[in-house]
Parts: C-alpha cells; structure tokens; sequence
C-alpha cells in the first residue's frame, strides 16, 4: 500500500489530507463456527504430513468382514461377526454363541480394523505499506486495523477449509422431495415431491445418524485459546446458512404446529463459550428443530445454480436460469479432529505471523527502506475420525 501525496491509496480513498481525529469504523469480527466442535490431533515433527489412525470395528457389523468365523456347531462361515448388525430376532436366535456341555472348537470370532487418514496443508498470505502511509493516512491506527483484518481473514480461510472438509465426508446425505442428485434437486407440480426441506426428512435424518450411533451430547470449545471443553447434553447439531431460516420457521411437524423452537425457549442466559451469550449453546444457534440444534454460518456453502431448470414457482431461490441448493450439514460430536502441526514452540498460536517494518531491515530491493511488510500462515489439515457421524440434507430454499 503506498500514501501517494493524499490522491487515493491502495487501500481506497482518504477523508481528507489533514489531521482528522474520528476513529474508523470496524466491521463486526467473523467468529468461528465449525471450529467450535472437533477433537484436536498433533502432528509431531519429521514424521510428514500425513497423519493415521486405526478404527476398530465393532464386533456385531455387517463392516466386520473376516474369515474367521466358526459357528455353534463347528462349521466355518462366511464372517466372523456373528449376526452382524441384523435385528431380526430369528437371524439372531439363529446365531447366538450357545456352548455345549463338552464346549470344542465353536464360536469363534474375528475383528477388524480400518486405517484412515488425514493430510495438513500450508496456507499463507501477505502484504505490504509504505512508511509514508503510516505517516500521512488520516487513521492514525491504520497499521493497529490492517493487522486485525488479516488476521480476521486467515480465520475465515481456515473455517472455510473445514466447511469444504466436511461437506465432503458427509457419510450420509440426504436429498429432499424425489431428488436423486444435486442437479436434479428442483420444482415439481407436486407440492409434495418439491426439493424443499420437511420436517420428516429431519426426522429421518436423526434416525439414520441414531442407528449409526451418533452421540446425541456435543463436545464444544469454550476456551479463548480453544482448550476448555464444555459438554452440551442432548444437542445434535446442525449447521445451515442464513437464507434457510424463514424455510425452518415456515415449517410444521406431524401435528401441524410450528417445528421451530427458538432458542430463548431453552437456553438460559449467561456466557459459557467463547462467543455466545446464552449458557450451554453454540455461537450462531438459533434454536432447535426434530431433535437437531441449529447453527446459523453466515459463510455458509451455497450450490448457485446448481439445481433443475426453473420451474413453474419461482418463489425458491434461483439464479434465473436454475434452482439454488442450499445444504444443512449435521456434524455429530468426535466425528472429526483438527490436525495441529507441532513446530516445537510453546506456544498455542495456530497462526504465525511476521511483520517487517519499514527501516527495520535492509536489501537491495529496498536501500532506502520505506518499504514495510507482514505476512501470515498457518497449517490445517482434518482428520475424518467417523464420515457416519456427518450428514447433509440438500434442499432448496424460499425467499
């Protein structure tokens, strides 16, 4: 950024040329949203940047493949997993490990386990001023308000990264009305088979992620430098953007009486996390809705265009040509882990930053030293501990 004599800046045009003593205004900071949940892992030194962890599979699941089954009457079969997850009772009564008096080589079982993977990635940016500029801009703390935005910046980066991370491990995605896809989510003469979210497809969705044992309690960051856990009991939560909120408040369950619960319903008020001010909540939530939690994110993903043709309502958000799809990301507690890279310092900073200021180092690109600059990175990896955990509705959205 240069001060160029008073004639607009870099950064934009300057009130005037003289001493104005008004404060700039600050735009309210974007905090995080994704961050608050997720467990943490350390990635140690010299060991790459990939890290990996096994899943043990439990032993009644139709995933725990082996060959090492042998039944009640000493026969092999097929999987070592006895009735796996049937819940039929005859399958069950069928296959249960009973022992005869004289016992012998019957009921054996077998385990299974699974390796996933998470890789960490360096992210960076920087930028740079002149000595003048600090000396003749009309803000006084120009320098104080650049460092708070970049820094503002690199968070959203990094929330944006893991939104991207866990849209895509979704193990259980949901498409609304008769969709079968994203680009055939759309308008139908059926009211009924629109793509428009409904409170049984919520439902539904909370008895998927109940039969995959999702925990129904949440682990939440607390703490200003993200090492206080608070545990949130009976919350599900789910994440949605902000043009999905007159959909959920439209919405009405088996009864016909309003599903949305607002939040002031069942939150008590008195800070307990970093950004909200209503006691055992997340920041962003707005209420609740079929047993799910709802979290508001500004920033939220959103599929422009990405849908059927425009149809004959027009009321659901379009670009003109096609639909929007709008997602809702469930994200149960402990089904994913920030991967942290372990420089060797103390410190818990995830960001490191360097500033240069002018006429505090020398080189030949600069012999006069006018020239300052600063820059900031950081690594982010995630590591998709249980994809079953994380479920996305797909669905479009009225204005």
């Amino acid at each position: 950024m240069q001060y160029k004599d008073g004639k607009p800046s870099d950064i934009g045009n300057q009130f005037n040329t003289y001493e104005y003593k008004r404060k700039a205004l600050i735009d309210t900071a974007k905090a995080e949203y994704f961050s608050q949940l997720g467990d943490t892992e350390t990635l140690t030194k010299h060991y790459g940047q990939e890290m990996k962890k096994f899943h043990y599979l439990p032993l009644l699941d139709d995933r725990n493949i082996n060959d090492q089954g042998i039944d009640a009457s000493g026969v092999v079969i097929a999987d070592g997993n006895l009735w796996g997850s049937s819940k039929d009772p005859g399958v069950i009564a069928g296959k249960m490990p009973t022992l005869t008096e004289t016992g012998g080589r019957v009921n054996r079982v077998g385990f299974k386990r699974v390796e996933i993977s998470g890789t960490i990635a360096q992210y960076g940016f920087f930028y740079e001023w002149s000595k003048d500029m600090l000396d003749f801009d009309t803000d006084k703390e120009l320098y104080t308000h650049i460092n708070r935005e970049s820094l503002r910046g690199a968070r959203e980066t990094s929330e944006d990264l893991l939104q991207i991370d866990l849209l895509n491990a979704a193990g259980v995605v949901r498409y609304t009305g008769v969709a079968t896809s994203l680009d055939t989510i759309g308008y139908t003469s059926t009211p009924e088979n629109n793509s428009e979210v409904t409170y049984n497809d919520l439902v539904q969705l909370g008895v998927s992620l109940d039969e995959m044992r999702c925990p129904k309690d949440t682990k939440a960051i607390t703490g200003s430098r993200n090492t206080d856990i608070t545990n949130i009991q009976s919350a599900r939560y789910m994440f949605m953007g902000s043009k999905l909120i007159p959909t959920i408040m439209r919405m009405k369950d088996y009864h016909n009486n309003q599903a949305f619960i607002p939040i002031e319903k069942y939150a008590d008020s008195g800070s307990s996390s970093k950004y909200s001010t209503k006691k055992n909540t997340l920041h962003g939530e707005i209420g609740a809705i079929a047993g799910f939690r709802l979290v508001v994110v500004p920033e939220m993903a959103e599929y422009i265009g990405q849908g059927k043709a425009v149809g004959g309502d027009l009321t659901y958000l379009n670009d003109g040509a096609k639909y929007n799809v709008y997602p809702m990301l469930a994200v149960g507690s402990g089904s994913f882990a920030n991967i942290k890279f372990q420089s060797g310092k103390k410190s818990n900073s995830k960001f490191k930053i360097i500033v240069r200021k002018p006429g505090t180092f020398a080189n030949p690109d600069d012999p006069f030293e006018k020239m300052g600059y600063a820059s900031i990175s950081y690594w982010q990896g995630t590591l998709i501990l249980r994809a079953e955990w994380i479920a996305k509705i797909l669905t479009m959205a009225k204005g």
